[in-house]
């Protein structure tokens, strides 16, 4: 077992997960450009936790060796399972970007607090306080206002259904996958832990890629740098921010400050590929924003 750390101050975990949110939202932006390299989806997805898992190699070998050869049967399991859930988030997000503007991707992708809220009560009997539930409908309410804009006034994308039964599928898994890391970080270390998940999501996504015939290799210098990025960025700054939290606010309040991706990653849609926003998108934003704000007071009270 790992030895306990004291508690860190209340304002800690949000502020790391504010940076988190800020790295994560460049994840649409540099996956579009993969895609534009000729870059196939799953590959995409394979290489940002792969490089990402290779990164955090070193540091798990030097500094968690001792907790992952004390790894239980149990750990293992969920770890694996974990690791599934997170290549199918990313294999279905990642994919529903070839299809639909990033703002409805972005905005799907990230309805995790209902998902999450219903599975914490059901199946932990969790009850979140008025407060954070107030800020989870609000967050939900400019995720569906986000959703409509752009689908009936967007040009974007080739199958905007498709891309968007793609981006809630990823919801569902990423909420699967928020939920089993926040039983297996009760007891694993931060390093070791997103050194397993990622590690395993890579080697499911590196299987996918070969069964559907997709070449992890050949690609141009700018895509090579583009998914060096993407590991550098939303996913080890970005998701690892979201993983330490795990282990001192709950799932549900990461997975509604998730909701801010699509104002993040909108605005920089907006600046490099050119797709504008609607007033509805605005108000969308402004409503994600205050949800959030909410969320964060719930889980200080």
């Amino acid at each position: 077992m790992p030895t306990p750390t004291p508690s860190p101050a209340r304002w800690l975990p949000l502020l790391v997960l504010a940076l988190g949110l800020t790295a994560v939202s460049f994840g649409a932006i540099f996956a579009r450009l993969a895609q534009a390299e000729g870059v196939a989806s799953l590959v995409v997805a394979a290489w940002r936790l792969g490089l990402a898992a290779l990164v955090v190699t070193p540091l798990a070998l030097l500094h968690s060796r001792r907790d992952l050869t004390a790894l239980s049967g149990r750990q293992m399991a969920l770890a694996l399972t974990a690791g599934l859930f997170l290549a199918l988030h990313f294999g279905t997000w990642i994919s529903s970007l070839e299809y639909t503007s990033v703002a409805s991707s972005t905005a799907l992708v990230t309805t995790n607090p209902l998902w999450i809220g219903l599975a914490s009560f059901l199946l932990f009997g969790e009850r979140p306080t008025r407060m954070m539930l107030g800020g989870i409908g609000l967050s939900f309410a400019g995720s569906l206002l986000i959703f409509w804009s752009d689908s009936h006034h967007s040009r974007v994308g080739s199958d905007p259904m498709l891309g968007n039964l793609l981006a809630l599928a990823g919801a569902w898994c990423f909420s699967a996958y928020l939920l089993i890391g926040r039983r297996l970080r009760a007891g694993l270390g931060l390093t070791a832990y997103i050194w397993l998940a990622y590690g395993v999501a890579a080697l499911f996504l590196v299987g996918a890629s070969g069964l559907t015939g997709d070449a992890l290799t050949g690609h141009s210098l700018a895509a090579w740098a583009v998914l060096a990025g993407m590991a550098l960025g939303p996913q080890l700054l970005g998701h690892t921010a979201y993983n330490w939290s795990l282990r001192h606010v709950s799932a549900t309040l990461v997975a509604v400050v998730t909701l801010g991706e699509p104002v993040g990653s909108a605005a920089m849609a907006w600046v490099f590929f050119g797709e504008g926003f609607a007033p509805l998108q605005l108000a969308g934003f402004a409503l994600l924003l205050v949800g959030i704000y909410l969320a964060a007071r719930g889980e200080r009270r």
